[in-house]
């Protein structure tokens, strides 16, 4: 499978619990977004939020409320904090939460990362052996479509998969913007399917037996953080 679909694979289930703190994370990311300037149509990163939360079918009242929000001056602060850890058998992850109190958020993460068998690392210890990139994947057109399209609009892409019926490009953060930018120039109305921004590991591991027991005990143990907005790393499950 793609980088993309390792990613996507987290996607949170689709109980009571876990729409909440889907909902829940979307409001904060909305309310950061929004807080510099609530108009969509003139910031990128506020756009690609809502878009990316409406495919995930968060309710346009908890979009629109929390653009409210924003534009009162109302909501808390929130900054992004990325934690590095080293896990069972060769495996590593990032985590990145959205929080309004780092202090609180760091003990939650070591308390975890403590009762799994993780041990947190240095900066930089975990992400050098990660691409950080933006990717957008759309469907309906082929391989050689999309490199047209990014090419007369002389855009580069640091790579382009297939991945089913889905063309997935991924390209360096800076390019992110101009790359959808191409393709929607040369595919009117286009959908985009994959559109983030996240970490992919250069080389993976395999875990089994009671490694990958208490890997996959970290990872729900760090999905049930409500500060927690995504988990990067580099094991295949």
């Amino acid at each position: 499978m793609g980088r993309a679909h390792e990613v996507r694979a987290k996607a949170m289930a689709a109980t009571a619990a876990k729409k909440s703190k889907l909902y829940s994370i979307y409001a904060k990311e909305i309310i950061k977004a929004a807080k510099s300037n609530p108009d969509p149509a003139t910031n990128d990163v506020l756009r690609r939020v809502i878009e990316k939360a409406k495919r995930e079918q968060v309710p346009a009242d908890v979009i629109n409320r929390n653009i409210d929000k924003a534009k009162k001056g109302e909501g808390e602060n929130y900054d992004i904090v990325e934690y590095e850890a080293f896990a069972q058998g060769g495996s590593n992850l990032i985590v990145k939460c959205l929080t309004d109190n780092p202090n609180r958020t760091i003990s939650f993460v070591k308390t975890v990362f403590n009762k799994c068998g993780a041990k947190i690392a240095g900066q930089n210890s975990v992400s050098f052996m990660y691409e950080h990139l933006g990717a957008v994947g759309i469907k309906g057109h082929t391989e050689d479509e999309v490199m047209e399209a990014l090419i007369n609009a002389d855009v580069d892409a640091n790579d382009i998969e297939s991945e089913d019926d889905m063309i997935v490009i991924y390209t360096e953060v800076a390019n992110l913007n101009s790359a959808k930018k191409a393709l929607e120039d040369a595919f009117p109305g286009i959908a985009f399917e994959i559109d983030e921004i996240a970490y992919y590991p250069k080389d993976t591991v395999t875990l089994s037996g009671e490694d990958k027991e208490k890997f996959e005990r970290l990872l729900d143990m760090l999905d049930d953080l409500d500060d927690v907005s995504n988990v990067y790393h580099n094991v295949e499950l």
